[in-house]
């Protein structure tokens, strides 16, 4: 352990490949069992507290990331390379999550509360029940590289965990230690000042560290944000622990959009150019980003996809490694006979991690064929047009595609195209199904699913956005006959915190 004391995490511009800031230190052991510890024993007077309590922490977060916008915004763009107003707009919309679980813990229907008097004519006899949900413990969050605030320290995982009345420790992205070292004290004076026990937040620095908190008995939960290949081996863990826990992952997603042929003829170069904002906007960083756009064979938009393709310039990758698996994945799919490219990459810096966007062509057929190979996400400003002679060839190639975030559909009123099929496909692989729009941005409000198949994510149950993103950290609890006073508080008779009920089959 001598030597992982040592070690350290350094957070190095995009823009330019220079270093930003003092490298941070890796969580040493010491340091981590002392925070499980912590976390472990804030995890029952935390977990028990008044809504209030948890409802004024989530406001008093959300009101230091917006007085402090500029200087974490600042911080930001260095390490990623983001641009600012980006980053500014992030804050806000992370500020907005941790407000919209203030208001789900005020709603509280979110502890589902349903009750059963006791009834003793009944077939069998019926004792007195009292259900609902209550916390899983501390959960352990790993931070996303291409969210700096949304996915990441006090992003949507973190929040919802919170209002649930978790404790969380979060995993923080090598990518940006910098910022997180500063969400990390902004959190922890918040949690203080609040007069809650400190190990309701913790942050850990370092992957193997991470890996170490995952194997750790005291958590009992982890949420996800990356890759397919990191995500699979920390589900894996999860999954192989002598008492395995829940693992929501948010992995691979390749996003299908699907044009129609009456589309294309009422409006193809508004879909060009729809589809080329979508695919490249955070230098095609998104999850929710369309890997596949579907047209019909002959449909005439080759220019106007080269033109608004080829009209967005570099930008820079979140890291060096990303563009290196971009770089490797496009060689391995560009090398396929049956792969063209349709609009090549733009020159770009030698210095720092930047990549300009490519477009490719294929043919539903060898989506058919191949799918593990033609339908592989390529993270960053990359995606193939994917084009079919009919339906049912079009139909064939959905059949293969794996689960995703997203699938969109651009179609006409009236359209005589096999709609109905294409939908049912859809539904099946995907966990949102977008009407005559794109995919990229996901509102951050009650109805909001984001989450899908495998692999898509490890949990098609649930989803990391919106109100019900809080479901995942909670379980269920029946008192058969317990007395008023020894059952926990927000049950109690008198319903003391005003939760909403279901009493013996009617809501209260």
């Amino acid at each position: 352990m001598a030597e992982q004391q040592g070690r350290t995490v350094q957070g190095v511009n995009p823009r330019s490949g220079e270093k930003v800031g003092e490298p941070v230190p890796e969580t040493t052991a010491a340091q981590l069992a002392e925070m499980l510890a912590a976390a472990a024993a804030a995890a029952a007077p935390f977990g028990g507290s008044p809504p209030a309590v948890r409802i004024g922490l989530l406001n008093a977060l959300a009101g230091r990331l917006d007085e402090q916008v500029t200087a974490l915004s600042d911080l930001a763009a260095q390490e990623s390379g983001l641009p600012l107003p980006r980053l500014t707009g992030e804050v806000a919309r992370t500020s907005g999550q941790l407000r919209l679980f203030a208001s789900v813990v005020a709603d509280g229907g979110y502890l589902e509360v349903i009750t059963d008097s006791a009834d003793p004519a009944a077939v069998p006899p019926r004792p007195a029940l009292r259900r609902w949900l209550e916390p899983l413990g501390p959960v352990l969050i790993f931070g996303a590289s291409n969210f700096p605030f949304a996915f990441s320290v006090l992003g949507g995982d973190t929040a919802s965990a919170l209002a649930s009345g978790c404790p969380v420790v979060v995993k923080a992205h090598p990518s940006h230690p910098g910022l997180s070292a500063e969400l990390d004290r902004l959190a922890r004076q918040a949690v203080l000042d609040a007069g809650l026990p400190p190990g309701v937040f913790g942050m850990v620095f370092g992957d193997q560290p991470g890996v170490d908190a995952l194997r750790d008995p005291r958590v009992k939960a982890a949420g996800f944000t990356g890759s397919t290949a990191g995500g699979r081996f920390l589900f894996d863990i999860a999954a192989s622990r002598p008492a395995p826990i829940p693992f929501y992952g948010e992995l691979g997603s390749i996003n299908p959009a699907i044009i129609t042929p009456a589309a294309v003829a009422a409006r193809g170069a508004e879909i060009a150019a729809g589809f080329a904002g979508s695919m490249t906007l955070g230098t095609g960083q998104f999850c929710t980003k369309p890997g596949l756009l579907f047209l019909p064979a002959g449909h005439g938009l080759d220019g106007a996809l080269r033109d608004a393709v080829g009209a967005v310039g570099p930008a820079p990758l979140l890291s060096e490694r990303i563009r290196g698996q971009l770089s490797a994945g496009l060689a391995q799919l560009s090398a396929r006979g049956d792969v063209e490219e349709l609009q090549g990459g733009t020159a770009v810096p030698a210095a720092g991690s930047w990549a300009a966007p490519e477009l490719f062509r294929t043919t539903a057929a060898a989506v058919a064929g191949d799918p593990a190979s033609v339908t592989q996400e390529h993270f960053g400003p990359a995606s193939v047009v994917v084009e079919y002679a009919g339906a049912a060839d079009l139909l064939a190639a959905l059949a293969t595609v794996e689960g995703s975030l997203t699938a969109t559909v651009h179609a006409e009123p009236g359209d005589g195209f096999d709609l109905p099929a294409v939908l049912a496909r859809l539904r099946e692989i995907a966990g949102r199904v977008i009407w005559n729009g794109w995919p990229t941005g996901v509102a951050v409000t009650w109805s909001m699913n984001h989450g899908g198949p495998w692999p898509s994510t490890t949990s098609a149950g649930h989803t990391s956005v919106g109100a019900t993103a809080i479901r995942r950290w909670l379980r269920p609890v029946c008192y058969q006959d317990l007395p008023d006073e020894l059952v926990p508080e927000g049950l109690r008779d008198a319903n003391p915190w005003r939760l909403p009920r279901r009493a013996d089959g009617a809501p209260e």
